[in-house]
């Protein structure tokens, strides 16, 4: 027994049983019936009753015209619709006063399949993106599918709002990422750690979740860190920090992974490869969101303002990647980060040493510890 199927049937038998109902479906569209037949009907009983069909001013009995008008002006698109069928609608309906809430379980059904349909278009645009390192159709797709929310939203009387989910989590399964692409990511990390002033090229714009492999994107959050204090980044300093943060210890990352990235020799443009990293992730956001929102979408328990909610909540990080995305690709020069400064390198390099720093501008320095000339040239 499908409740949706029976809802469909009901309202038109509630229509067929009693023509002034439809005054109260105004709100409800052909389209929001899933079967061609059903979409017929409805719209031959709008058209009949734009028309100014006798029936609808008829007293007492509902005139037999009205059911073979329907039918006929319906077969004129559709062919199988029979007498047989019109009386398994009527009996479908118990109570033809019930109309308008049968017309919202049609309308609720039609929600759910709405936005299942344009969760599979956004999933499939992503995926044929993703193989030609495109971006332009998942961005169009996702705001077609972000315009279809609130067209919905409106729809159904709610405010478009984006709301986390609560006691519904979701599991999504993502696809492996391609072996050239982990080989771009190992190399733009290996660029990061031994070409000077590299990270600033993709700072700005490029996260650590952008990297499809976890451990990576751990490496650039450790990267991005000794950059943030004003460390200098090298393959010394870029291990220290993997250490501190217990990557080694809990798996994370091991030596046979660190060892092509902190070794010395690579070249090439940091921000190139940082725009194909973040390409990349924009169709596995939009694959992510678009997997999120039709098992969303499946989830009948969700009315539809809540369907809606979470469905704009879950292209919440697709929205955040692309303006990143935008930023990276803009024809303007992005902002640099100021140069902080050699000594200003020094005393941070310093602050995080075990031992108290000595002041760089101490005019006789500790012999134990070396001048600030020469704890300023072993940290270079």
């Amino acid at each position: 027994m499908d409740p949706l199927l029976r809802g469909k049937q009901a309202v038109l038998g509630a229509v067929l049983l009693d023509p002034g109902q439809l005054g109260n479906l105004d709100w409800l569209e052909a389209r929001d019936f899933y079967r061609p037949a059903h979409q017929a009907l409805f719209t031959a009983l709008r058209r009949l009753r734009s028309d100014g069909h006798p029936a609808l001013t008829a007293q007492g009995a509902v005139p037999l015209a009205w059911l073979t008008d329907t039918l006929a002006q319906a077969g004129q698109h559709v062919r199988g619709l029979t007498a047989s069928y019109s009386h398994t609608l009527i009996a479908a309906c118990p109570r033809p006063a019930h109309a308008p809430v049968y017309g919202r379980m049609v309308l609720e059904g039609s929600i759910h399949r709405t936005v299942a349909e344009h969760a599979a278009r956004l999933l499939a645009v992503a995926q044929e993106d993703a193989g030609q390192a495109e971006v332009q159709g998942t961005a169009a797709q996702a705001d077609v599918l972000a315009g279809v929310l609130e067209e919905l939203a409106t729809g159904w009387g709610t405010q478009p709002r984006a709301v986390a989910t609560g006691a519904l989590p979701i599991t999504t399964a993502s696809a492996e990422p391609a072996a050239a692409q982990l080989k771009d990511e190992q190399f733009l990390l290996a660029l990061l750690v031994n070409q000077d002033g590299a990270i600033e090229e993709v700072f700005d714009w490029l996260r650590p979740q952008d990297f499809a492999d976890p451990g990576h994107g751990q490496l650039y959050r450790c990267l991005g860190a000794l950059h943030h204090r004003g460390e200098p980044i090298d393959p010394v300093t870029a291990l220290w920090e993997v250490q501190r943060r217990g990557l080694l210890a809990d798996g994370t990352l091991t030596e046979e992974r660190l060892g092509p990235v902190l070794r010395d020799g690579a070249a090439g443009s940091a921000e190139w490869l940082g725009e194909q990293l973040l390409r990349f992730s924009v169709t596995r956001t939009a694959a992510g969101a678009a997997l999120q929102i039709a098992a969303h979408a499946d989830n009948r328990r969700l009315t539809p303002g809540q369907l809606i909610s979470h469905a704009l909540h879950a292209l919440g990080p697709l929205d955040e990647v692309r303006a990143r995305w935008l930023t990276a690709t803009s024809p303007s020069d992005p902002q640099r980060r100021p140069d902080i400064g050699e000594t200003a390198r020094v005393q941070a390099a310093l602050a995080r040493s075990p031992r108290p720093a000595p002041a760089l501008n101490t005019p006789t320095p500790d012999p134990s510890r070396g001048s600030s000339a020469s704890v300023k040239k072993s940290r270079r």
